[in-house]
């Protein structure tokens, strides 16, 4: 089990920070919402792309006995756990889970932007 050895909110920037020993990461919020461990959006095994997430932030961060945090961001979402492995998974593989996130919601014609519609072809 990864457990980190520091965890910080930063409010300002929307991010959570994770210390484990002399490695440290920042996640931003937008990430950690569309990668949520909750039914929501892991759809018991059919992950459900999760669009308009951009302005999203964290209010908050919550222990989950000792084993996770439950994170409540600013759209109300705060379901799912995040496991120390998974945190850790989320920090160490960011960019790619990234880029994978940004390419899923280019072949959707979907939107980060909340007040972005998707454009309709007209044939």
């Amino acid at each position: 089990m990864h457990i980190p050895t520091a965890i910080k909110l930063h409010k300002r920037s929307r991010t959570l920070e994770l210390e484990y020993g002399t490695a440290r990461y920042e996640l931003p919020a937008e990430f950690l919402r569309v990668h949520s461990p909750s039914a929501e959006v892991q759809g018991h095994g059919n992950p459900v792309l999760q669009t308009g997430k951009i302005n999203v932030a964290l209010e908050g961060i919550e222990p989950a006995g000792q084993y996770a945090l439950k994170l409540v961001f600013s759209d109300g979402h705060d379901s799912g756990l995040y496991t120390w492995d998974y945190l850790h998974h989320l920090a160490t593989h960011q960019q790619a889970m990234w880029d994978r996130y940004l390419d899923d919601l280019t072949k959707a014609g979907k939107s980060r932007d909340p007040d972005v519609s998707p454009v309709k072809l007209m044939l």
